[in-house]
């Protein structure tokens, strides 16, 4: 009988995890079962209990729980401690340990999966919230040169810079500072603009015909910021769907001690993924 997993989000109906992690469970035999549930913020906690007594053996975590998750875990791994976020927990006992594969899943992606190199590149980083948190950590790194963070919110991109604790490479700046930062050779989005169906304005001034732009949502949600990156002549332009198949191999290798191929699903999925919607 297999093992019980869901992802948490809200909202989450869009979610693809479910689909992967049938066709990790096919390609390598493990049994289990995988639902999405919507849980609103004030019902998170409940909702994630109900699971956990139901026989629930693990969870990934979306939007916009990435950091209450954490908060709820009785230990975490390194990664998620360093990212004050959790995207995947694993059922120990009476309690949940909680971890964050969102920025090795984008790492990933970005060097195996597109063959590009990351090292010295003066890095822009828009939003952060609890897909930030898990990504800028991994960045760091894989050997960016500096990290610069702008949020609407100022006091939250502090916040993440403080928790980063690397006052000579990482930077904050205001959202209406962006004009005067000049160029950078990799811009992350992590807003969520996209799935909130927000316009956000970038200037075409942060950007040169040698830059990387990605954004860690996919589908629906990343169309505005890809076609701003190919309006403003960026090398290259892409989104967070190879980023959300690596995170649930990684999640899946934790919860069952064999990490998947990915190249096969990452290839079913990318060809309708102009009709999804926001990354998980």
């Amino acid at each position: 009988m297999g093992k019980h997993y869901a992802v948490f989000g809200h909202p989450v109906s869009h979610s693809l995890s479910p689909r992967i992690h049938a066709a990790f469970s096919r390609q390598t035999g493990v049994p289990l079962d995988y639902v999405a549930i919507d849980a609103a913020p004030e019902d998170f906690a409940a909702a994630l209990a109900r699971f956990a007594n139901g026989g629930g053996d693990g969870a990934n975590i979306t939007l916009p729980h990435k950091q209450a998750a954490a908060a709820l875990c009785s230990s975490l791994s390194e990664r998620a401690r360093r990212a004050g976020a959790v995207n995947t927990l694993v059922r120990a006992g009476e309690h949940w340990q909680g971890d964050n594969t969102d920025g090795i899943g984008l790492v990933r992606d970005l060097t195996e999966r597109h063959g590009l190199d990351l090292r010295g590149r003066r890095t822009l980083l828009l939003g952060a919230g609890g897909a930030a948190h898990g990504v800028a950590p991994a960045l760091l790194d894989a050997g960016i040169a500096e990290l610069t963070i702008v949020n609407r919110s100022p006091e939250k991109a502090d916040a993440l810079a403080d928790a980063l604790g690397e006052p000579g490479r990482v930077h904050t700046r205001y959202w209406n500072d962006l004009v005067s930062l000049g160029p950078y050779d990799f811009i992350v989005n992590a807003t969520s603009a996209g799935r909130d169906q927000l316009t956000l304005s970038f200037p075409r001034a942060i950007a040169t015909s040698r830059t990387l732009a990605v954004d860690l949502s996919y589908g629906e949600a990343a169309i505005a910021f890809l076609a701003w990156a190919r309006s403003a002549q960026c090398a290259q332009a892409i989104d967070g769907l190879g980023m959300l198949v690596e995170q649930a191999a990684e999640s899946f290798a934790l919860w069952h001690g064999r990490r998947p191929e990915t190249d096969r699903i990452y290839a079913e999925l990318s060809g309708q993924s102009v009709a999804l919607h926001t990354a998980d």
